[in-house]
């Protein structure tokens, strides 16, 4: 079962002055603890501390890239011809990582279209979020998210959109959740009974919730933690 590591959490370990964030492979790190962890100085590390890339965005995009994206450049024996560019990008598209990496490798920005107020105000165009993959332990799982609001805005919470789609996963909430369906179906399985959610209607998940998270169709939700 995935463990969500959010800024709050990146927060409190760092006011206890501890400077690494120990995490596994069933761990999943929001972007905004990311941006949490750079600011407060804080590593993330499995047991010992992984080795540094030359720059930031090297490494986001050097785990972007799929097992399977990989293995198709490593077997190209120094040639790169159309066909190849074509699958790699294919592949990422598949994998709804393809904006995401472009990003990174451009320094395009944030992956939406948003207006800002000096007020602190900030409208997101909705049609514009670029959606990222999310590791839920299967890489055939389509489940994708994109996160909008956090500390950056200065705001005290997290918020974004999430889609599901013909699957379902594992996962444990490490922060307080709110789901606001917007299509499709949720289904939501707690000790073996089954919820379900509809446009319009709210879901709430307190800190510590096991649950299993699924839709039979494409779900999309706005979704806010803290």
């Amino acid at each position: 079962m995935k463990r969500l590591v959010c800024a709050k959490d990146v927060e409190v370990l760092s006011r206890k002055g501890q400077k690494v964030f120990y995490i596994d492979e069933n761990t999943l790190v929001t972007p905004s603890a990311k941006d949490a962890a750079r600011a407060c100085g804080v590593e993330f590390s499995t047991e010992a501390p992984a080795a540094c890339c030359a720059a930031p965005a090297d490494c986001e995009v050097q785990a972007a890239i799929p097992a399977a994206v990989a293995e198709t450049v490593s077997g190209c024996d120094g040639e790169i011809d159309s066909n190849m560019i074509y699958n790699v990008l294919k592949a990422l598209a598949d994998k709804g990582l393809l904006q995401g990496v472009l990003g990174a490798v451009t320094g395009s920005g944030k992956p939406y279209t948003a207006e800002h107020d000096d007020c602190g105000l900030k409208i997101v165009r909705g049609s514009s979020v670029q959606y990222e993959a999310l590791d839920t332990g299967n890489p055939a799982d389509k489940v994708f998210y994109q996160e909008i609001i956090n500390k950056d805005d200065g705001c005290s919470m997290n918020a974004g959109f999430i889609t599901i789609e013909d699957c379902q996963f594992d996962w444990e909430c490490a922060c307080e959740e709110l789901y606001q369906i917007l299509e499709g179906t949720l289904t939501v399985t707690v000790d073996g009974k089954v919820y379900t959610a509809q446009p319009g209607d709210s879901v709430f998940f307190p800190k510590g919730a096991k649950v299993a998270f699924g839709s039979p169709n494409k779900m999309k939700a706005f979704y806010a933690t803290y």
